[in-house]
């Protein structure tokens, strides 16, 4: 069933543990998220970026988790990720997305609050949850691209300041990860988070999490993240699924055998992740 996002990270808030959410962007993706989430009994998010909004449409995209989700047995959420323009935001709104994301974090503070707020009071009519950023998470994916010269970690007085005033339902915090392929290991900066986290005490989403070390991961959920983005490793596994299916098949043509073995590398990614992040049976949890 389709749930508002909150409904989904305030109970994952309480229990401290997070929740995948996990990009889609066509029919494929979205089938790997919703069984391997049924699979395993979890929650889970369903987002779209401005990028994949584009490429997919909108209203088509919106209409394939929709459809989708109203026969799932486990909550879904579906959000749109790193929302910049305000007529997509909106888009978003009207097409039935339970929960959508406005990137502000390329403003000036007092702006990105202006921004945001406005952006919260109009989902906020339409039950519609808002996760935004503060802090700027370097790194390139999709069509968000930041220099790891302007890559400036969360202050956690201004997390305060801004959680305040705009009234945000999950923010989204820097702390040394990065959207695409790391060309390092990340440094978290733990300590960090652990403030942030304990002064709002809301659920903190931790964005460029693909390639992070499973031990990190768990350290950050135990710390207080509650919602993980994940994107380039469900990429990677269905480019590499694709790629080695094509060599060892060069004449076959037909999609659907082209498409099933990368269906299936996607679901072993997503589910790994739904488990290490310790979502898996708490479906229930959330639905009573």
């Amino acid at each position: 069933m389709l749930v508002p996002g909150i409904d989904i990270l305030a109970k994952a808030n309480i229990d401290n543990y997070a929740i995948g959410a996990f990009n889609t962007s066509n029919l494929e993706s979205t089938q790997a998220i919703i069984e391997s989430a049924e699979e395993l009994s979890s929650p889970v998010i369903i987002q779209v970026s401005e990028g994949g909004f584009n490429y997919a449409g909108g209203k088509s995209i919106a209409a394939i988790v929709k459809t989708m989700a109203a026969d799932a047995s486990v909550p879904i959420a579906l959000h749109l990720d790193h929302g910049k323009e305000f007529s997509i935001l909106m888009k978003a709104v009207r097409y039935g997305f339970t929960s959508i994301m406005f990137d502000g974090s390329r403003y000036p503070l007092d702006e990105n609050i202006e921004k945001t707020r406005r952006i919260v009071d109009i989902a906020r009519s339409v039950g519609i949850s808002v996760e935004a950023e503060l802090g700027k998470i370097g790194g390139t994916e999709d069509n968000v691209s930041v220099s790891d010269n302007d890559a400036l970690f969360t202050d956690p007085d201004e997390a305060v300041k801004f959680v305040k005033e705009t009234g945000v339902d999950y923010l989204a915090i820097a702390i040394g990860t990065a959207h695409g392929q790391y060309k390092g290991t990340p440094h978290l900066d733990f300590e960090r988070l652990k403030e942030i986290k304990s002064r709002l005490g809301m659920p903190i989403v931790l964005h460029g999490a693909s390639g992070v070390p499973e031990d990190d991961i768990k350290k950050a959920v135990n710390l207080g993240v509650n919602k993980i983005n994940i994107d380039t490793d469900i990429r990677e596994a269905f480019t590499a699924a694709v790629r080695q299916f094509l060599n060892e098949n060069p004449e076959e043509y037909d999609p659907r055998k082209i498409l099933g073995p990368a269906k299936k590398s996607m679901k072993e990614v997503i589910k790994k992740k739904i488990i290490m992040f310790g979502s898996d049976d708490k479906a229930k949890e959330v639905l009573i």
